[in-house]
């Protein structure tokens, strides 16, 4: 008895109609699994897209023997998620600074003042970093990302990446100690 290949045995083929029937079939799936994990819709769309890209990669590993498409979606769509989650997690949290605080000060003004200070010359100091050296520390203090990320990223590679954030603190660190009040 031959039976007819599932949506996922016929992505792995190659099959140009596949990947479109799987998101017809399974997008409602996919969509309740990534609206229920993620922040907002603009993030399950995200997900959701990042799912079915993971879904046309591993389509190959599907076995009927041994579950259901269905479950093997699922399965796929939560690995996804929880890998987005834990990305999420281990970036840092950022607030919005309120201007006011800075320019009219918060009561502590001695504080809000040298805050602003500090910032502005932590900027000119990044300014005179060499470039690769300051897109590295952007992508790892502003945007949270592991060296591997940052790796993947940039397309260099992880040693290189190592290299170049230490290097740029090193000159960092020493450009903010020459801007010091009571430095050379």
């Amino acid at each position: 008895m031959d039976r007819r290949p599932s949506v996922l045995e016929r992505i792995a083929r190659g099959d140009p109609t596949a990947i479109g029937e799987c998101m017809s079939r399974y997008g409602g799936l996919v969509w309740s699994l990534a609206r229920r994990w993620s922040d907002g819709a603009t993030d399950a769309e995200d997900a959701s897209q990042e799912i079915f890209i993971e879904l046309w990669k591993s389509a190959a590993r599907f076995d009927a023997a041994a579950g259901s498409e269905e479950a093997f979606i699922a399965t796929i769509a939560k690995r996804r998620l929880i890998d987005r989650l834990r990305s999420r997690n281990r970036r840092p949290r950022t607030e919005v600074l309120d201007e006011s605080l800075i320019e009219h000060g918060s009561g502590d003004s001695d504080s809000a003042g040298a805050a602003a200070v500090d910032a502005a010359a932590a900027a000119r100091a990044l300014e005179l970093l060499e470039p690769a050296q300051r897109e590295v520390l952007l992508m790892g203090i502003v945007e949270g990302m592991t060296h591997s990320e940052i790796a993947t990223a940039t397309g260099r590679p992880l040693g290189t990446v190592k290299t170049q954030i230490r290097r740029g603190l090193i000159r960092l660190r020493e450009l903010l100690q020459a801007a010091a009040p009571g430095r050379g």
